[in-house]
């Protein structure tokens, strides 16, 4: 049962979300509460997703953000938006957020997306990719990714590959016929070797390098 915590302060929008989710198989729907709620309610119910809200009146969700992922044990995060444009996408990537949700996702579209986040894959809505692809991506000196990317093993590299195209570790596992644990450390290894805070900066960086175009060979 993957448990997840809605937070949003929009009343409306944090029930919709709960109601979604709550119906869905394997999901339970721990709580849905607003900003100012949000770091008690994690430390209380112990989610394994949060949706956070970026921009709420009572606290910033780039600051809630920051404070889940300091905890000991934290939950997977991704962040909610009504905007395709938003000007916090960076920040909240390199803050160490797992994806990006606009708060129009299809319904049908927002289990599923929860289901890949808990098993460790990314989620970025189309329409937020586009703003990611032309900003973050093209952020940061030009020279760090090949040297970086020397640091990993041949391994790791075929692993960041499929990160990059959004797999989850038991997709890669199954992929690369190996168990998902030894999956999880070889992501473990790569966030640590390219020193990046998520699987997203590693899926953004590899784009960046090249590798998606040039495979693993």
């Amino acid at each position: 049962m993957i448990r997840v915590l809605v937070v949003d302060d929009e009343a409306l929008i944090r029930t919709g979300f709960g109601r979604i989710l709550d119906a869905a198989d394997g999901i339970e729907v721990v709580g849905a509460v607003s900003g100012g709620e949000a770091l008690r309610t994690v430390r209380e119910t112990h989610p394994d997703v949060v949706l956070l809200d970026i921009r709420m009146p009572d606290v910033d969700g780039l600051t809630v953000l920051g404070e889940i992922r300091r905890l000991p044990e934290p939950p997977v995060v991704a962040m909610l938006t009504t905007f395709d444009m938003d000007d916090y996408v960076e920040t909240a990537l390199r803050s160490g957020a797992a994806g990006f949700l606009l708060k129009d996702t299809d319904p049908e579209a927002l289990p599923l997306a929860v289901q890949s986040l808990a098993h460790g894959g990314t989620v970025l809505s189309p329409k937020v990719t586009r703003t990611v692809v032309d900003g973050y991506l093209s952020a940061g000196p030009q020279e760090r990714p090949p040297k970086s990317l020397e640091r990993l093993t041949d391994r790791e590299r075929e692993v960041l590959v499929l990160v990059a195209e959004g797999l989850s570790n038991a997709d890669i596992a199954t992929r690369m016929h190996l168990s998902t644990g030894t999956v999880k450390d070889h992501v473990s290894a790569i966030l640590t070797k390219l020193e990046v805070s998520g699987r997203v900066q590693a899926a953004l960086f590899a784009q960046r390098a090249g590798l998606l175009a040039e495979g693993t060979g």
